[in-house]
């Protein structure tokens, strides 16, 4: 089984989805998607003094502009485990530049998580959470000589909209 291609499609719409954790929050471990087996690989340690500061993974069935699964960032009071499955509704996005390329952090909460599960828009977060999140994107690659940048953030709807294009975007390319 491949976890980005052999999930059953009802598992992901832009409202309820499935996410699959690669990173947890409080790792300086970077693992990425082996998109041939579908398992997880070691990318590599982090370069600076930073931890994700939430839980890391991707959006099965998703393609997003990068030629990547989308990512997501998981909003949860404890940490979880990597290729942990996860049933989220997303609350916003954060639109980066990466590397002079465009690339979109889904923010999602788990429906499970009685702490955060009253949340509905990414405006809703403490500011500190928030603000973790954009510096940790904004430094996370200085020490390899490369840059990142926090564009904009974005809310429900837009995020709606990104996952919708990219669920669209992977049936077009994939099936």
């Amino acid at each position: 089984m491949n976890i980005w291609h052999d999930l059953d499609p009802s598992m992901v719409t832009p409202e309820n989805f499935t996410a699959v954790i690669e990173i947890p929050k409080g790792s300086n471990t970077k693992y990425e998607l082996d998109k041939k087996t579908g398992l997880l690989r070691l990318d590599r340690i982090l370069y600076t003094a930073t931890h994700y500061p939430e839980n890391y993974g991707f959006i099965p069935l998703t393609y997003g502009d990068d030629l990547d699964p989308l990512d997501v960032l998981v909003i949860c009071s404890e940490t979880i485990h990597p290729l942990t499955l996860v049933q989220c509704y997303p609350i916003g996005v954060i639109n980066m530049i990466d590397n002079n390329s465009h690339d979109e952090k889904i923010i999602a909460i788990p429906f499970s998580d009685p702490t955060y599960h009253h949340i509905e828009s990414i405006h809703d977060l403490p500011k500190h959470i928030f603000n973790q999140m954009e510096h940790f994107f904004t430094v996370y690659k200085q020490l390899e000589g490369k840059e990142t940048d926090v564009e904009t953030v974005k809310g429900r709807d837009f995020a709606l909209k990104i996952i919708e294009e990219a669920i669209a975007r992977y049936r077009h390319h994939f099936k």
